[in-house]
Order: C-alpha cells, then sequence, then structure tokens
C-alpha cells in the first residue's frame, strides 16, 4: 500500500508544515541589531585649577582603565556595537575637552556613523574623592538619552573600575536604551 494513495503522506506533510511554523515562536522575538556607539574616552575635569590641566601619568592609566571598563560593560551586555573613534582622532583632540564642548561628541559619532554617543569624566573633589559622570547621547538629535554619576572615595583602580562597572549597571542599562525592547 502506497504512502500517497493512504493518506498518511498528507498527514505526514501537515504535520511537518506546523511543525515549522511553530520553530520562529519557540525561538521568540528576533533581537534588534545593536546601536552603533561611539564610546570615548573618559576625560578629567579638575575645577581645583583654573583653565584645567593635563592629567598626570596615574590618572591617565586610571581613565583609560575606566573607558575600557565602559566599552567592555556596554558592548558585552549587547547594548551596543563599539565603532571605532580612531578616524577623528584629530578631531577629537581639537575639540577636548568633550564634556565642554556642548554635543560636538554626538556630531563626531555621526560622523563615524554611529547611533549613540558615550563621553564622561572624572571630577576631581579632593585627592581622594573623585565624581564620575557618562552620558550617552542620540546623534540624530544631540539629546541625552541616558546618563549615570557615582561617587569615587578613594584613589585605586578598584575603586574606579567598580564606580564605572556600577554607572553602567544601575544607571546606563538599568533599562533598555531607547528604540530598543
Amino acid at each position: 500500500m502506497s504512502l500517497i494513495r493512504s493518506g498518511r503522506a498528507t498527514s505526514l506533510a501537515t504535520s511537518l508544515a506546523a511543525a515549522l511554523a511553530l520553530v520562529p515562536a519557540l525561538a521568540g522575538p528576533a533581537a534588534a541589531a545593536p546601536d552603533k556607539a561611539a564610546i570615548f574616552g573618559i576625560e578629567l575635569n579638575d575645577p581645583g585649577v583654573v583653565g584645567g590641566r593635563k592629567a598626570r601619568p596615574d590618572e591617565v592609566r586610571r581613565l583609560a582603565l575606566v573607558t575600557e571598563e565602559l566599552r567592555k560593560a556596554l558592548v558585552a551586555g549587547g547594548a551596543v556595537e563599539d565603532v571605532d573613534v580612531s578616524p577623528q582622532a584629530v578631531e577629537i583632540t581639537k575639540q577636548a575637552p568633550l564634556f565642554k564642548c556642548e554635543g560636538c561628541a554626538a556630531t563626531i559619532a555621526k560622523t563615524l556613523g554611529a547611533n549613540l554617543a558615550v563621553n564622561g569624566y572624572v571630577e576631581k573633589g579632593s585627592n581622594q574623592i573623585f565624581n564620575l559622570y557618562v552620558l550617552i547621547s542620540d546623534t540624530a538629535t544631540g539629546k541625552v538619552v541616558r546618563g549615570g554619576q557615582v561617587v569615587i572615595r578613594a584613589d585605586t583602580d578598584d575603586t574606579w573600575a567598580h564606580a564605572m562597572r556600577w554607572v553602567v549597571k544601575n544607571r546606563l542599562l538599568a533599562e533598555p536604551l531607547p528604540n530598543r525592547s
């Protein structure tokens, strides 16, 4: 007896079609591609010095450390795709400090093809107290879509890195970034 004549082929085909139709539902909704973000280096603001100053070597190292912590935390969580900012190094240097240039970070990020600009700074309060600020701006509008701040109460690599991880987890990514569900 043939499968086609017995109707088994029809019921087998129907069952297979129904199973294949369920595959997308079981996989869940399609994840949106992460936003492209230009993550700029964290800068130093020392308001105790008129006209500002260059960061000391130990501060430069810590600023690089917190910048890398920021980058790793945002990329690892799938929140953003990091865009290389080095093609705009001359413009970044020209506009620095980015936290004072009134939206230039978003403009630079937009020229790099990024949807978001991420920048921040550490403000020195004393030798042991610092404030860490991080902002995420939409490059299309220049508006800040997320921001966070935390006080660092000791001048060590661990406290600076911990502060950055805390800001990312509890302020920047406490909820999904705008236009993402």
